[in-house]
């Protein structure tokens, strides 16, 4: 049983030993504007008990048939992530089930290479918190790029706090700029292989407040926002000599950043995928990190579960 709750979205996945989903369970705290930490966590804490009993039930489960229980340890807001530690503990410790801490981002990673069948791809991570270029070497997630600043999530929200989006912004903003017409110039900021989003963003909350439309405004903060991007990546890709490229990450659900990564990786002779359904935040990825975590021979006990908040894609050893 995985237990996902970083940010806004509480998660309960059931995986078995073949990572074949028997439930996967999601409830997502949507707030007017953006995201209150405390008011999170106690979305986390209201909902907890409803969507673990409706994981059980769906996967057609007791407690007594579940192995091991894995939790999103960080990174992410301080709130929730000691909310859904605290509820892991407590089922660990109550049903007496092994339990393990893993690190959301890589969970992200190794969900899009098991659904994907990919060996060893450079991936692009994309989410509201954090934008990463990485590949795996030497038992590490190096990281060849990544935000100077904000993640590209975060900005497209706070792009849309400033519209009078409602959050998370980024659906809405794909769909707006499906109907941009005109290309408004915006600060493009790549630097080798990192990027910094923050000026994008200032200009593009200018623009808008000088009376450009919000279509064209949105159709020009993807098509800035997402070049860059894909220009870091495939620097990275070029340089790394790469032939598979993998997209996750909350923001990997928007088809047009699919599109022009699809594109690029097509022009390299490299794959590309994404993993459908589990790009954004949820319980199967942590599920079936903690599974390849255990299987390799990792063990937590109850003092090893302290939250780590910044806890880095490249601080973690990966044994399996």
């Amino acid at each position: 049983m995985g237990i996902e709750g970083t940010a806004h979205t509480l998660g309960i996945g059931i995986v078995n030993s073949d990572n074949r989903v028997l439930a996967d369970e999601r409830r997502i705290y949507s707030p007017k504007a953006g995201i209150h930490p405390r008011e999170a966590a106690q979305f986390i804490a209201d909902n907890f008990k409803n969507a673990l009993d409706s994981a059980l039930e769906k996967s057609n489960l007791e407690f007594n048939h579940i192995n091991l229980i894995s939790f999103s340890q960080g990174p992410g807001l301080g709130p929730c992530l000691r909310t859904v530690a605290t509820g892991a503990r407590a089922l660990s410790l109550h049903y007496k089930i092994p339990i393990i801490g893993v690190n959301h981002c890589i969970a992200h990673i190794e969900i899009g290479k098991i659904t994907g069948k990919f060996h060893n791809p450079l991936v692009l991570y994309v989410s509201g918190g954090n934008t990463q270029i990485l590949r795996l070497r030497d038992k590490r997630y190096r990281i060849f790029g990544e935000t100077l600043d904000i993640g590209i999530g975060n900005m497209l929200d706070k792009f849309g706090r400033t519209a009078g989006l409602k959050h998370p912004a980024g659906p809405r903003i794909e769909e707006l700029a499906k109907n941009g017409k005109n290309y408004i110039e915006l600060p493009y900021v790549v630097k080798g292989t990192d990027l910094s989003f923050s000026g994008v963003l200032t200009s593009a909350e200018q623009k808008l407040k000088a009376g450009a439309g919000l279509e064209d405004l949105c159709f020009s903060l993807q098509e800035t926002a997402f070049s860059m991007l894909t220009e870091a990546t495939e620097r990275a890709l070029a340089h790394l000599k790469a032939t598979e490229l993998l997209l996750t990450g909350g923001v990997g659900n928007n088809e047009r950043l699919q599109e022009m990564l699809g594109i690029m990786a097509k022009e390299h002779n490299a794959k590309f995928g994404f993993p459908k359904n589990y790009c954004s935040d949820n319980g199967v990825m942590i599920a079936i990190l903690g599974l390849l975590m255990y299987n390799s021979g990792i063990r937590h006990c109850i003092e090893d579960t302290i939250i780590k908040q910044k806890f880095r894609s490249d601080d973690v050893r990966i044994l399996w």
